[in-house]
């Protein structure tokens, strides 16, 4: 039985992966979009997604491999972006072949949606451009599934014109993602009540539990946050009736090139995921 609150109208979504098909939404096991925030070493990148990969097959959740290949919302110029657009797809679809995952990444520009699209199986919008009515069609364009997260200035009604563009624009599925709210400095709030209303405008939701701990600007020039925090949030977050969970994750975090305070630990994550089968489990009875 669906948990209270959360409505079963919601149109799934269907991510082609090299291996076969994989969904998210009502019917689909729990999914873990997951990966490093940006695109670093190659070496590093691969031994983070295999070990992503393995610990969500032997749970028997769909898994979505992420990383950006630009971070363009850095605080300072003189952080790290990635490895740009042409570098950046052709690491990603090499992890795409090695792995037959389904991929991710960020798209900041119209322009870049095409090539994206070419090469992942989920667009994704930063949240910071989720009412850029161009870059929303450029992406539902490619005919894509697009994944667009909140920005941090929404109520989760909102949600709606963004749902309705990219839907009016053709894209193949749309995921909403909750990532917290603006509160006063250099804080954001997660309003758990926001996820079943979201999940009520038709679409399936997914939570942001590692953005969701930023503490924006607050390290100064880069971006603060608590990754203790992390496993709170997304137990939370499942025990409402998530569909999805996104976590950014690293191997050694505290060198991480961007959000390296809020990226979870690689060896903490499959504690993490057993705890969420089990709530996921508890709750889709």
């Amino acid at each position: 039985m669906p948990a209270i609150g959360i409505t079963e109208d919601v149109a799934p979504l269907s991510l082609a992966g090299p291996a076969g098909p994989l969904g998210i939404g009502p019917g689909h096991p729990l999914a873990i979009i997951a990966g490093p925030c940006v695109l670093e070493e190659e070496e590093r990148v691969f031994r983070i997604a295999r070990a992503l990969a393995r610990a969500c097959e032997e749970r028997g959740l769909g898994f979505i491999f992420k990383a950006s290949f630009d971070k363009a919302n850095r605080t300072s110029l003189e952080s790290p972006r990635g490895p740009g657009i042409e570098q950046g797809l052709r690491t990603l679809e090499r992890v795409r072949d090695e792995l037959g995952c389904p991929l991710t990444t960020d798209v900041h520009l119209p322009q870049q949606a095409a090539p994206v699209g070419e090469v992942v199986d989920l667009l994704q919008v930063p949240a910071f451009l989720c009412r850029q009515t161009d870059l929303l069609l450029a992406c539902a364009a490619t005919g894509r599934p697009v994944n667009v997260k909140k920005g941090q200035f929404l109520a989760p009604e909102d949600m709606a014109h963004p749902l309705a563009k990219l839907r009016g624009g053709g894209a193949s599925g749309v995921l909403l993602t909750e990532r917290g709210v603006s509160f006063g400095y250099h804080q954001l709030v997660v309003d758990m009540s926001g996820l079943p209303r979201m999940r009520a405008l038709g679409a399936p939701v997914c939570f942001d539990a590692t953005h969701s701990v930023q503490r924006p600007g607050g390290a100064g020039a880069t971006t603060g946050g608590d990754r203790a925090m992390v496993p709170y949030l997304a137990r939370a977050a499942v025990a409402v009736g998530v569909d999805a969970v996104f976590m950014e994750v690293h191997d050694d975090p505290d060198r991480a090139w961007s959000d390296g305070p809020n990226q979870l630990r690689l060896e903490t994550v499959p504690a993490l995921l057993d705890e969420l089968v089990a709530i996921d489990r508890l709750v889709r009875g």
